[in-house]
């Protein structure tokens, strides 16, 4: 179906390129969002209860912005180019599908104008990192009540069909003041202005999939919004296929499990033995702590099941089709029917977020498990000639940084099992507090290109950076007590002490343009990565002690800021 007649038939014409049906609300709303997955206004996914980690349910949150962070659209003297060349993405879209030039500009223009005020209510990332205040569990009939502008169990039960709902099915709602906002919003919005934010919402998603000439448009804005024509890394949409079975990727399918697996176990018991020192900790917390540690479920280089051709080929069965574009629809459509089929089953614990070939890894707090995709376990990060240093250096503070995300200010709140619970005795939640604060500081000072680093929205991140290098140090430091030293790298002239904070902050080189920068500093929980290094090494006593850094230079400024 090409992108003409998907507009005109299944969503009832586009105001933009022509006529359309003025009456159809809810319709082009179950479309745009149900069948294909796009998010205006808001995302429902189905997900594992945070409350009830044992069980999937329904869960609602704030969405709809196209440009990467609400910041883009508030901020606009600093964002003017940024904003303007939207615009003319929107526009040349928009007339490329069939609309007249001057109209779709007007029209575009009041898309943008309705994208802002959305913008203005949605909470920032760094007000969002407390999930126990943001969690409200209500039916779908108390949801109809919050936010009556949609018809939810009409919505709900088209974009999860074939499941019956009722108006007793809880939703889990992590923005109800948003939700809130948004109705009374819509109920004070154009039809018009509606219909055309809906279509644009599905125009997006899709131009992806369209010839050169949409590729060009988005090119375009890209250079603008991160100084360069390439998209930010991306996997794909059948990544776990391209993963199993992709050529360039066959050197990786036996992953070093069991090496990696060990590395792990030896991180987790420095992780453990670290927390017998803190004398911040009462002891019943410090026990549980080490309870949670313990229990973390850790998966390693790609799900089983891509090995197996026929498995593989079930899951996403139906999916080909010749039309490239046509293919894109089927699978937001599949994706949307995977997505209901979990509702009424319980969590997969062994189900994947990221794809074999990504280079990244990751903590899950629901499940209390840390994934590392194969992608990561390869240089720098991490090889078998490598010396152990550089490799406890690499994807041993990758590893310890996970497992500390457990016990950063948004894990610490999910017990072992899971669930999002208080567990801590409330003398060493105020002292995790004050630790933390230290932090929220520290990386608050730390500016790129004039423009602070945000201390709140990357604390979780920070933690677990600190945490990890210290955990990968002192596991490396007692496999050295057990296997005894390493050789020394030649013409280095570094310790393998030394080479291990070298190996870490090797990792982390990089170079981004002023205008990926800014999008990072607005939009990523991490810090830049320069701060990543500089942060975390001024922090460590070890780091300070092996490169003798005197007290108040740069690198050891004689406050540490040390939560794990």
């Amino acid at each position: 179906m090409p992108p003409r007649g998907l507009l005109r038939g299944q969503i009832g014409g586009w105001n933009v390129s022509g006529s359309w049906n003025q009456s159809g609300f809810m319709e082009v709303l179950k479309v745009v969002s149900g069948t294909y997955r796009a998010t205006p206004f808001f995302t429902v996914y189905v997900g594992a209860d945070s409350k009830s980690s044992n069980s999937n349910v329904i869960q609602v949150d704030q969405s709809g912005l196209f440009l990467p962070s609400r910041d883009y659209y508030l901020n606009r003297t600093a964002n003017e180019r940024v904003l303007a060349a939207y615009l003319d993405y929107m526009v040349e879209l928009g007339t490329l599908l069939g609309g007249a030039k001057e109209p779709t500009r007007l029209q575009m223009q009041q898309v943008l104008d309705f994208e802002t005020l959305l913008a203005n209510i949605t909470v920032p990332q760094a007000e969002r990192r407390d999930d126990e205040k943001i969690y409200h569990k209500m039916s779908i009939a108390e949801l109809q009540v919050l936010a009556p502008a949609i018809d939810w169990l009409d919505y709900l039960s088209y974009s999860l069909a074939p499941l019956e709902l009722a108006e007793t099915e809880p939703v889990v709602v992590y923005g109800d003041a948003y939700l809130q906002q948004v109705s009374d919003l819509i109920n004070s919005t154009d039809k018009s202005v509606l219909n055309n934010y809906l279509i644009w919402n599905l125009v997006q998603k899709t131009a992806s999939s369209l010839d050169q000439r949409f590729e060009t448009a988005q090119e375009r804005l890209l250079e603008t919004l991160y100084g360069t024509r390439k998209p930010p890394l991306y996997d794909g949409h059948q990544g776990v296929a391209r993963g199993g079975h992709s050529r360039g990727w066959t050197g990786c399918v036996s992953p070093p499990r069991p090496q990696a697996e060990e590395m792990i176990s030896e991180i987790r018991t420095a992780f453990e033995g670290s927390l017998d020192q803190l004398d911040w900790m009462d002891e019943t917390t410090r026990q549980a702590a080490k309870e949670k540690a313990d229990a973390i479920y850790d998966m390693i280089g790609f799900p089983d099941f891509i090995l197996d051709n026929k498995e593989l080929d079930d899951v996403y069965d139906g999916v080909s089709e010749d039309s490239f574009f046509q293919n894109m629809l089927n699978f937001y459509n599949f994706s949307a029917k995977v997505m209901a089929d979990q509702l009424r089953k319980p969590p997969n614990r062994d189900q994947w977020s990221m794809t074999p070939q990504t280079v990244n890894a990751y903590y899950l707090p629901t499940k209390n498990g840390i994934v590392f995709p194969a992608g990561i376990l390869q240089a720098p990060f991490y090889a078998r000639s490598h010396p152990k240093a550089l490799n406890f250096g690499g994807i041993g503070v990758v590893m310890g940084h996970e497992l500390t995300h457990a016990f950063d200010d948004q894990g610490r709140e999910y017990d072992k099992e899971g669930n999002l619970r208080p567990w801590w005795q409330n003398s060493s939640l105020e002292a995790f507090k004050n630790r933390t604060a230290c932090m929220t500081e520290q990386y608050g000072r730390y500016t790129v290109h004039r423009e602070k680093v945000n201390g709140r929205q990357t604390l979780g991140e920070n933690i677990a950076d600190n945490g990890g290098l210290k955990a990968a140090y002192n596991a490396y430091k007692s496999w050295l007590q057990k296997n005894g030293d390493e050789k020394r790298l030649p013409a280095l002239g570094l310790t393998n002490h030394q080479l291990f904070f070298v190996g870490f902050a090797q990792v982390w080189c990089s170079v981004r343009t002023p205008e990926s920068s800014h999008e990072g500093l607005v939009t990523d929980p991490h810090s830049p990565d320069k701060y990543r290094v500089i942060g975390t090494l001024s922090n460590s006593r070890d780091f300070v002690e092996h490169f003798g850094c005197p007290l108040g230079s740069p690198m050891n400024p004689g406050r540490h800021c040390e939560v794990w």
